[in-house]
């Protein structure tokens, strides 16, 4: 078998960058089409594609954070100051933010789980297809992620689940690596 020098030299060093590192530019439709063309490249039993994109660009992003301070607030009306200027920046921080949905439902081949795991498996490749075209990413999911009350602001329909929000920019920060498991503490092996 051959291998891929370019693809182990950019494991050996991927890592995300904080969304709040980012900065303009992000791509334009045509580099986020081009990055998501190469993300639905997943493992996916049953071809059955139970996942979907969310593509949030431009003036509608501060608006989602305004709305999404408003929320905060009424869970926690006592919001210091710094908490208050990050809710109303969630989607600001990078030019783009793509939401990667998972329509995960009871299937008569497919068990749900397998679903569910290929909408993590298409973060992944969102993120490594964004580093691809030269750009960083962060794959984060926040609270409103799991508050079914924010789901109308983000586009997410009844019955699915929000499987992350993938940050996508450029930054101007220098990538700092960060610990990683020891394979020994991680790994089992059955030999025969």
């Amino acid at each position: 078998m051959d291998a891929n020098p370019a693809l182990i030299d950019y494991l050996k060093v991927r890592r995300s960058i904080p969304a709040f590192q980012m900065r303009e530019p992000g791509p334009d439709r045509a580099g986020i089409e081009d990055i998501l063309r190469l993300a639905v490249r997943v493992p996916d039993h049953g071809k059955i594609a139970p996942w979907r994109f969310i593509v949030y660009t431009g003036a509608i992003r501060a608006e989602i954070g305004e709305e999404l301070l408003k929320m905060a607030l009424e869970r926690d009306p006592k919001l210091s100051g710094e908490m208050i200027q990050v809710e109303r920046c969630r989607f600001t921080r990078a030019p783009v933010v793509i939401g990667v949905i998972s329509t995960a439902a009871p299937h008569v081949k497919v068990p749900e789980w397998e679903q569910v795991m290929s909408a993590g498996a298409l973060c992944l490749n969102v993120l490594m297809a964004a580093n691809a075209h030269g750009y960083v990413a962060n794959w984060l999911s926040e609270w409103f992620a799991f508050d079914e009350r924010a789901f109308p602001l983000l586009g997410v329909q009844p019955g699915e689940k929000v499987a992350g929000f993938i940050h996508i920019g450029s930054t101007d920060f220098p990538v700092v690596e960060r610990p990683r498991p020891e394979l020994s503490d991680k790994v089992t092996w059955m030999e025969g």
